[in-house]
């Protein structure tokens, strides 16, 4: 991957694919990554076209539901770019991954830089992402309270100022090095370039889409379901790939990889983000060739012992009763 230091997603070296095996897995297709795009954007057009036409309660209902998921898909892609997985071409890249990102909210850029170091701190103090994924299980209770919060709107400002301002990080951790220390100036000036941009997206959106006519659609089939169902799911998304986890060392354990039907990958895993567990592993396999490093990662006997679990065991996991967690490496 062409990064210099302070930008890079690190392999764990401590578990090892031959070259001649990973080096295939690693390379960019733009074809690929496009095509996934496509039928992303092509679904949601799909969607909200069907939902116009045929416009009442129901239909409308039916379409958020629906829509959710796309949008946590385009999520997914935007993922990958900050990753530098979408495009073998810098520029490109970051620019689709801006783009897609735009839609739903999120700073690519920004978000590139909190992700670093969820990556590269697993489990660590320094990993921003402990605040959602941590601590699991709490109880059933627990978890279906913040998902009907998730779903009523209530924790979307939080989750979107996430993905907008510095990370969540333990202060009060006796870490040695600051948790940007490492992260390339570059990054961060590109990450308050990118906000400014979404920002004004957003603003700008409602009064154009109101000026023609589109306001009301506009609202009830995208700003909804970003608010809403979306944060459900990425919640929920977040907790199986890391809640309820026992033994922090590796991302062997510390990491999960959920094996989904179509239904489940449709509406939590789009794009194989169920392979987890290897993606946290190569984080510079791109997105289509996860499946094939999950096979390869098990026929040299890597996930042995590892978190790797059908979806439907992996939900009792989580929304198991509070058991005491050891603490975090």
């Amino acid at each position: 991957m062409d990064t210099h230091s302070g930008e890079e997603f690190r392999d764990d070296v401590r578990k090892k694919l031959p070259p001649e095996i990973l080096a295939p897995l690693t390379q960019l297709d733009a074809s690929r990554s496009l095509a996934s795009i496509a039928y992303t954007f092509g679904l949601l057009a799909t969607i909200i076209a069907m939902a116009i036409t045929f416009w009442s309660w129901w239909p409308a209902l039916l379409a958020i539901v629906l829509i959710a998921p796309l949008q946590h898909a385009l999520f997914i892609l935007a993922h990958e770019a900050a990753h530098y997985r979408l495009h073998p071409d810098r520029r490109i890249n970051d620019w689709l991954g801006r783009f897609i990102g735009m839609t739903g909210g999120v700073s690519m850029c920004s978000y590139r830089v909190i992700h670093r170091l969820h990556h590269n701190y697993l489990y660590k103090p320094q990993d921003p992402d402990i605040a959602l994924h941590g601590g699991y299980p709490r109880g059933k209770k627990y978890l279906i309270k913040k998902l009907l919060k998730d779903v009523t709107g209530q924790t979307a400002f939080k989750n979107y100022a996430y993905f907008f301002g510095n990370p969540a990080i333990n202060l009060n951790a006796n870490i040695t090095q600051r948790p940007l220390d490492d992260t390339a100036p570059s990054l961060r000036r590109a990450a308050l370039e990118d906000r400014w941009f979404v920002a004004a997206f957003h603003v700008l959106m409602p009064i154009v889409m109101f000026s023609l006519g589109w306001g009301w659609y506009y609202m009830v089939l995208w700003v909804i379901p970003l608010l809403t169902l979306l944060q459900a799911i990425l919640r929920l998304r977040a907790i199986c790939e890391h809640g309820a986890v026992t033994d922090f060392s590796s991302p062997l354990t510390a990491a999960r990889t959920n094996i989904a039907n179509a239904w489940q990958r449709f509406f939590i895993f789009p794009h194989h983000v169920n392979y987890h567990l290897a993606h946290h592993l190569y984080p510079a396999v791109p997105h289509y060739n996860l499946p094939k490093l999950h096979e390869a990662l098990e026929r040299h006997g890597i996930l042995t012992n590892a978190e790797v679990r059908n979806f439907s065991d992996t939900l009792p996991i989580i929304f198991a009763d509070r058991k005491a967690s050891p603490a975090m490496a």
